[in-house]
């Protein structure tokens, strides 16, 4: 059984707070947001429809999940779906900011590749010691150290279509 850790309305207005921040920050500023995929899409969609400005968007497929396993691996990055970005403000916006170690890196990547600045947003963000120096600029909510589905988080590919986030019990872990 699930237990609802963040319902729709939660995330929903937690959505119209970050597209405030993000509007105030990039007032006047070209903007290039980057989705990571796949966890964040369905908060990108929703993120960029509140948003009331000239953006461009992009797709970054970054994953240290692979299948069951409930702690992050090596991180594979298919950057096939980038637009251009030397000269642009860029903000990354991913589901969760957990070890720290995937968006660290990819702020590297987007650093060198010529971005005029690199920040980050995240929906969730797990209470839980990072070995990396990385903070995220925006976070939406701040949850314990939970393995959490729903609203695009998934475990093994399943859940990512719940409305809500909630916490997947250790017991639904294989042994």
């Amino acid at each position: 059984m699930l237990k609802v850790l963040l319902t729709s309305q939660d995330i929903s207005a937690g959505i119209d707070q970050l597209a405030a921040e993000i509007t105030a920050h990039y007032a006047e500023k070209d903007l290039t947001i980057i989705g990571v995929m796949t966890g964040s899409i369905i908060l990108l969609s929703d993120l960029i429809r509140r948003l009331d400005r000239r953006m461009r968007v992009g797709l970054i497929q970054a994953r240290s999940y692979q299948g069951e396993n409930t702690t992050a691996g090596h991180l594979q990055v298919n950057a096939d779906m980038l637009p251009e970005v030397e000269g642009t403000h860029v903000l990354l916006l991913d589901d969760i900011f957990d070890s720290g170690q995937t968006l660290s890196e990819l702020v590297n990547r987007f650093q060198k590749l010529g971005a005029t600045s690199v920040r980050t947003a995240v929906l969730l963000r797990k209470d839980r010691p990072r070995d990396v120096t990385l903070t995220a600029d925006h976070v939406v909510f701040d949850i314990g150290n939970h393995f959490v589905v729903g609203y695009g988080l998934d475990y093994n590919d399943e859940y990512r279509n719940l409305p809500h986030i909630a916490i997947l019990p250790t017991q639904d872990f294989p042994s």
